[in-house]
């Protein structure tokens, strides 16, 4: 199942949603204009590293990782994750909460994940806890709205519009089962789960701005 758009309107321009992702994208672009050495030594200075952190050292890494990626299809999921749910997270939060709250949620999928590879001198990089801290804010914020879903089975692809619990429940549920299964993933999945849980939970105190919200309005002018 893949998120192609949702039946959200918002009130406000997403201008912090198109900063981060013209960020990413920049720093991506100047990532693999470095030779592989230099790319190395680049993800391991600011990669988020546990044993490092760990041992009082590259505290920064915090902040940094979030805006490193991998890969083309690294880059693209996140980012489209972020176009497709941020939007309506920034117009209940308003901009600079909306920031803030964007690297608050990365800031703990980092946490937990260091929780889980205390000893790892494995660096992650990536944008996924903080983008799963939207989805966390997403499903409390908006469970029913419909979202607009690519539903494979096999060779064949359907476009279904499923209540948001529906899609990022199933999300967050498997990434929770494969945090469980997997002992030595490449794949930061606690990183994730802990940024769903950190937007689930502070999503109530940085939105505020549920009055301007299209969704909100419409129970009281009756439409």
């Amino acid at each position: 199942m893949f998120p192609l758009g949702d039946d959200n309107p918002t009130r406000i321009m997403p201008i912090i949603t198109w900063f981060l992702i013209i960020v990413n994208v920049v720093i991506f672009v100047w990532e693999f204009s470095l030779d592989p050495g230099l790319f190395e030594q680049m993800v391991r200075r600011y990669g988020f590293v546990p044993a490092l952190i760990a041992s009082g050292k590259g505290y920064y890494t915090f902040l940094t990782s979030v805006f490193l990626h991998g890969g083309v299809l690294h880059l693209a999921g996140n980012m489209w994750y972020l176009h497709v749910f941020g939007d309506n997270v920034e117009d209940l939060c308003g901009y600079v909460p909306y920031l803030i709250f964007y690297l608050i949620c990365g800031f703990v999928g980092s946490l937990f994940h260091l929780v889980v590879e205390w000893g790892s001198w494995v660096p992650s990089i990536g944008a996924s806890g903080a983008i799963s801290g939207l989805l966390g804010a997403y499903i409390y914020l908006f469970p029913n709205v419909r979202i607009r879903t690519a539903f494979t089975m096999g060779f064949f692809m359907r476009i279904v519009r499923m209540p948001a619990y529906v899609l990022i429940g199933f999300w967050f549920l498997y990434q929770l089962i494969l945090g469980l299964l997997a002992a030595e993933a490449s794949v930061a999945y606690w990183a994730h789960i802990g940024g769903f849980i950190a937007g689930w939970v502070f999503a109530r105190v940085f939105t505020r701005r549920r009055e301007v919200h299209p969704i909100f309005q419409a129970r009281y002018i009756g439409y």
